[in-house]
């Protein structure tokens, strides 16, 4: 069995449906950082110099295990030329309105 076939196998279990769609904010932070990284042409060695942090950091941060601070995201943001934008948003569409912040 391959990847895609267990996690449509696991999907199916309610309890681990919710934590794995817990995570996705984490994981689409982390994808975004990585994509914005390479696209800048960065190692991670040289995005943590920026930073003033170490590698092993950044590599946590894209690996998804480690939930960075809004301001931590506001230096990445910086130091990647890129915007932040953070949105709130009600789960059901049916209710009010959207609240949108932007940084950077």
């Amino acid at each position: 069995m391959d990847w895609k076939q267990h996690k449509k196998q696991l999907l199916k279990d309610p309890e681990f449906r919710k934590e794995y769609e817990s995570l996705e904010p984490e994981y689409q932070l982390a994808a975004a950082l990585i994509r914005l990284r390479l696209a800048k042409g960065l190692t991670q060695e040289q995005l943590a110099s920026l930073l003033n942090t170490k590698q092993e950091s950044i590599a946590r941060l894209e690996g998804g295990s480690s939930l960075p601070s809004l301001s931590t995201v506001k230096r990445i943001a910086n130091a990647l030329d890129a915007e932040l934008e953070i949105r709130l948003r009600p789960r059901r569409k049916s209710t009010g309105a959207t609240l949108v912040t932007r940084a950077g």
